[in-house]
């Protein structure tokens, strides 16, 4: 028989619901817009299309998981343990999307020339390729044995129970902290995203370079085209700083756990810690839609054309862009 839910497991269950209702359609509007708009095919949209598509399973998956979890289902530990891998994948896969951005944004000042034969469709498409593979290794390790079985099943042979052992289902009861600090926190998000700094303090600098140096000389091609770099650049810089917002307390959070055992965490700041994760899947399309032109027109138009019966006047397609000298 299910466990009966409590007034905060419900308030709990409603926000999350909240959510999903806002991160799912919004993150297959972004993916949308990729897909119609051509002007939205190049590298760093397709990496922003990859990072839609985590953002949605978070939405239709691990936000329902996160519900089961919360109602404490009693289930075997290996099950528990498929319930709880899914975020560690999706989380992966954000942070490998969002450094390939950074990558991409940066290859775009700094040559410019070449970019285009650097950047190839074909090696943009074996990126994204790479970092679901990737992702998937890092997020599914606790499932290859790095997980806390030994220490529950010692607990399930001491109390005379035989089998695999049967558990209430909870994230810190089946994932190991040390996986989650020293190998999750240490390898694979802090450095990622200090080097994703660099990178975007790096572009900016670029960028402010060369808008100095032209501004003396000319206001022509390579003006526009560095001051509309500057502009996507500052956009996605806010897309990595609402993420680590996002995520860097939960994972706090889980050093303490493992650092300070004896420290006590109030459940609230655990429950909105997990709230900052799952609500930073809803956040991006709301800044692109404010901060990318592209973006905007382009969900216009899908708005207008697929769900008020009011077709939308022709997308402005951007001319090859001329770009500027290395």
């Amino acid at each position: 028989m299910p466990p009966s839910i409590t007034a905060f497991q419900a308030a709990y269950i409603s926000v999350e619901v909240l959510i999903a209702l806002v991160s799912v359609p919004g993150n297959v509007l972004v993916i949308w817009a990729v897909k119609v708009n051509q002007a939205l095919r190049d590298a760093t949209f397709c990496f922003i299309a990859s990072l839609a598509v985590a953002d949605v399973a978070v939405g239709a998956l691990v936000i329902p998981l996160a519900i089961l979890i919360s109602i404490g289902p009693q289930t075997y530990f290996h099950t528990c343990l498929m319930v709880a891998c899914p975020v560690l994948v999706l989380t992966q896969s954000s942070i490998l999307a969002l450094l390939a951005i950074a990558v991409d944004r940066y290859l775009r000042v700094k040559i410019p020339l070449r970019y285009k034969t650097v950047v190839t469709p074909r090696r943009a498409a074996m990126a994204i390729a790479g970092c679901w593979t990737l992702s998937f290794v890092v997020g599914l390790t606790p499932m290859f044995g790095w997980n806390n079985l030994s220490a529950v099943q010692r607990s399930w042979v001491d109390n005379g129970s035989v089998g695999e052992p049967v558990i209430k289902c909870e994230f810190e009861k089946v994932i190991s902290m040390e996986y989650m600090v020293y190998f999750n926190f240490f390898v694979w998000v802090l450095p990622p995203l200090l080097l994703m700094v660099l990178i975007y303090l790096e572009v900016f600098y670029l960028i402010r370079r060369q808008l100095n140096k032209k501004a003396s000389a000319s206001t022509g091609d390579p003006q526009k085209y560095y001051g509309k770099e500057l502009k996507i650049a500052k956009s996605l810089a806010l897309i990595l700083l609402l993420f680590a917002l996002s995520w860097l307390p939960l994972h706090v959070l889980n050093c303490i756990t493992l650092f300070c055992p004896s420290c006590r965490k109030p459940s609230i700041l655990t429950y909105i810690a997990i709230f900052l994760t799952h609500g930073n899947s809803a956040m991006n399309p709301i800044v692109y839609a404010f901060r990318i032109q592209k973006f905007r027109v382009t969900f216009l138009k899908i708005w207008n054309d697929h769900f008020c019966c009011q077709p939308a006047p022709p997308m402005d397609e951007d001319p090859p862009e001329e770009r500027p000298d290395d």
